[in-house]
């Protein structure tokens, strides 16, 4: 096994070149799932995903269509009549991104400087899949598959998954494998490569606040009806206590409380105030207290304002007091809350602290729960090993701080368990301008997972 492992990773450092010209194709697709513009891009990028599986040698390969955006599905398989079977998933669609301004070179252009490619999606997660898709094509230079692989890569990552539930509920005998190998996460930092055991849920709302009819003077109404702006922001001033405690009724009714072990993990994860501090640029921090900022990221619930609007906000003065005032607002949850109660939550709030001048709605945008798997799981086990094989050191253990729905529903719909990793640093700048991927990472990612697939399929199951 280790001859065929040391062999493919010298094929792929031979390779990596001519294998990253397809990297830097994949992330001029303008694959933005939020805006309903881009679905010609968004069909393209499924287009070349497609291709990609063919010039691999795919058995099969499909697009498979949703409410929405398609999934692209596809199956390499092993010449062995035992092997183990691989799903590994991806997502194909980006963030929009604005603010374009602040991008030191065209998002949908890759520019490689300073030992990082920059690009919308290098990170998040074209350039994570990449790495699996690397790791296969070098092994397959050398010698027949040690496992079979079937693939699935949604386009609707990015604004949560809203069809992959029902999708998987239809579809779960077409992705019956052994488990699943996720590469949306990432590390810590450059020296401690990591593995995510635990994720956080979300929970997003738009509520609108409404008062008169339609917009008016200011100047001959104001002071006689209730400003919507005015009763939003008052209404989400109240959501949170000067300690940062989240005011919802109820809203820490299912939250496991931590162990003692939970918290000597995280305190092994080195990310103090001042890691939070350099990476964020702020000064101070603040958050619920009583806790450690590691443990408010990871394992503790949040509520968060993304977009607040309403009335005028173009260029010079207009004076109007506004009709309708509406706000996006998140929630991340932790094991056992519920989206749903949370929903409920957010609703007797309102019920509690609306003013009787105003009205108002709640619309659930998405939701997911959050996420345990099993860091004793074989091939978690074996993922682990193969870190440390290629990069030295025994990777971290960590719940993250964000969501990817697919996990939960993997688990739940069709019975399997995640290997949870992957190869992003938190300095990436995912999801903000000048996003980029680092590519020393990169190129041990494509190394730790040639290695993973011999290990996952020889020694590491003994």
């Amino acid at each position: 096994m280790q001859k065929n492992i040391s062999e493919a990773i010298r094929v792929y450092r031979r390779n990596k070149e001519e294998y990253f010209k397809d990297l830097e194709e994949f992330l001029q697709i303008k694959t933005i799932s939020s805006d309903s513009q881009y679905r010609d891009e968004i069909r393209e990028g499924a287009d070349w995903i497609v291709q990609q599986f063919k010039s691999m040698g795919a058995s099969e390969t499909k697009i498979l269509e949703t409410q929405k955006h398609p999934v692209v599905y596809g199956k390499i398989p092993s010449s062995k009549e035992d092997a183990l079977t691989v799903l590994v998933y991806g997502h194909y669609d980006v963030q929009p991104p604005d603010p374009i301004d602040l991008w030191e070179s065209p998002p949908f252009i890759p520019d490689t400087r300073d030992g990082n490619l920059y690009a919308r999606g290098a990170s998040d997660m074209k350039g994570q899949f990449m790495i699996a898709l690397n790791a296969i094509k070098a092994i397959k230079e050398i010698a027949d598959l040690p496992v079979n692989f079937k693939f699935l890569v949604e386009g609707e990552e990015e604004i949560g998954s809203p069809s992959i539930k029902s999708f998987l509920e239809i579809n779960k005998d077409l992705f019956k494998s052994d488990f699943v190998l996720n590469l949306d996460a990432g590390m810590i930092s450059k020296k401690k490569p990591t593995l995510v055991y635990g994720l956080r849920g979300l929970a997003y709302f738009e509520v609108e606040v409404k008062g008169p009819g339609q917009d008016l003077h200011s100047g001959l109404f104001g002071g006689v009806v209730f400003n919507p702006i005015h009763a939003l922001c008052k209404m989400i001033a109240e959501m949170k206590d000067e300690n940062g405690v989240i005011q919802l009724p109820g809203f820490y009714d299912d939250v496991i409380p931590l162990t003692p072990e939970d918290k000597e993990a995280l305190e092994k994860l080195g990310m103090d105030e001042s890691f939070y501090k350099s990476q964020t640029n702020v000064d101070k921090l603040f958050g619920e207290k009583g806790f450690t900022p590691v443990e408010r990221v990871g394992v503790r619930p949040t509520l968060d304002v993304n977009g607040i609007y309403g009335g005028y906000t173009g260029e010079g003065p207009k004076t109007v007091i506004p009709s309708i005032a509406k706000a996006k607002i998140s929630m991340r949850l932790v094991p056992d809350q519920s989206p749903e109660n949370v929903r409920n939550q957010l609703e007797r709030f309102f019920e509690m602290h609306a003013p009787e001048q105003i009205s108002w709605k709640i619309e659930m945008l998405s939701s997911d729960p959050a996420c345990i798997t099993d860091p004793e799981y074989f091939a978690v086990r074996c993922f682990s090993e193969s870190i440390e094989a290629i990069w030295g050191v025994e990777p971290v253990h960590q719940r993250g701080g964000g969501s990817i729905p697919i996990v939960s529903y993997m688990k739940k719909i069709l019975g399997l368990e995640s290997v949870l990793s992957g190869f992003s640093l938190p300095e990436d700048n995912i999801h903000s301008p000048n996003e980029k991927l680092d590519l020393d990472v990169f190129h041990k990612g494509v190394e730790t997972v040639i290695h993973f697939i011999y290990n996952v399929s020889g020694d590491c199951l003994k």
